[in-house]
C-alpha cells in the first residue's frame, strides 16, 4: 500500500502531470501570488491615504483660516486630500486680487470646483490602479482551473482506452491532477474576489470623502471671499 500512497501524493501527481496541466497549475500559482502581492500593496496604500487624510482634516478643521493652510500639496502617495485642497486653494488665491463683485466670487468658485473635481478623479485613478488585476484574476482563474480539470479527465479517458481497463489505478492519476487544477483555480479566485470587493468599497468611500471635502473647501473659500467683497 505504501508505494501506491507515495505515487498518489500531491507533489508526485503535480510532478508527473501532463505538461499542459503543469503549465495551467503554474499559471494559477502565479496568479494567486500576484493577487496577494497586489492586495498587500493596496492595503498599505489605502491605510496611508486614511492616515494622511485624518491628519489633513484635523488641520483643516482646527480653526485656522483656510488661507493659512499649505497650498503646495504633497508629493507623498497617500496625500490625496492635500493635493485636492491645493488644486482649489491655488485658484482662489490667484483670483483674490481681482475679486470685486459677487460675480467674480461665483466664477472663481466654479473654476476651483472644476479643478478640485479633476484632482479628485486623478486621486481615484491613482488609488484604483491595479484593482483591474484582482478583477481579472477573480474572473478568469476558475475557468483556467476548469481547463486543467477537463484536460486531466481527458487524460483519464485516454488511459482507459489505451490500457483497455477501468481499474482505479489507471484513471486515478488523471482525475487527481484534474481536481488539483480545480482546487488551484478556486484558491486563486476566492481571495482575489474578497480583495477586490474590499478595495472597491474603500475606493467608493474615498470618492465620497473627497467629494464632500471639495464642497467644504469651496464653501469656506467662498465665505472668506464674500466677506472681502
Amino acid at each position: 500500500m505504501e508505494p501506491a500512497v507515495q505515487k498518489l501524493s500531491i507533489f508526485s501527481l503535480i510532478a508527473n502531470a501532463d505538461p499542459v496541466v503543469q503549465v495551467i497549475m503554474a499559471l494559477l500559482v502565479f496568479a494567486s501570488l500576484w493577487s496577494w502581492t497586489v492586495a498587500y500593496d493596496k492595503w498599505g496604500q489605502f491605510g496611508e491615504i486614511e492616515r494622511r487624510s485624518r491628519e489633513f482634516e484635523k488641520a483643516f478643521w482646527s480653526g485656522r483660516d483656510v488661507a493659512d493652510l499649505d497650498d503646495r500639496g504633497s508629493d507623498k502617495p497617500g496625500a490625496a486630500m492635500s493635493r485636492v485642497f491645493a488644486a482649489g486653494a491655488r485658484e482662489w488665491r490667484d483670483a483674490e486680487r481681482m475679486m470685486a463683485t459677487p460675480a467674480h466670487v461665483q466664477m472663481t468658485q466654479e473654476r476651483a470646483d472644476r479643478l478640485m473635481g479633476a484632482a479628485v478623479q486623478r486621486e481615484l485613478a491613482r488609488a484604483g490602479r491595479s484593482l483591474s488585476v484582482l478583477a481579472t484574476i477573480a474572473a478568469s482563474t476558475p475557468f483556467i482551473g476548469l481547463l486543467g480539470t477537463v484536460w486531466g479527465i481527458m487524460n483519464s479517458f485516454t488511459s482507459i482506452a489505451s490500457n483497455k481497463q477501468t481499474d482505479l489505478t489507471v484513471v486515478a492519476p488523471g482525475i487527481a491532477e484534474a481536481l488539483i487544477a480545480t482546487a488551484l483555480g478556486l484558491a486563486a479566485a476566492i481571495p482575489a474576489v474578497i480583495f477586490y470587493n474590499k478595495f472597491a468599497g474603500d475606493l467608493d468611500r474615498l470618492a465620497d470623502r473627497l467629494e464632500s471635502f471639495t464642497d467644504e473647501v469651496g464653501a469656506r473659500f467662498a465665505r472668506r471671499a464674500s466677506e472681502r467683497v
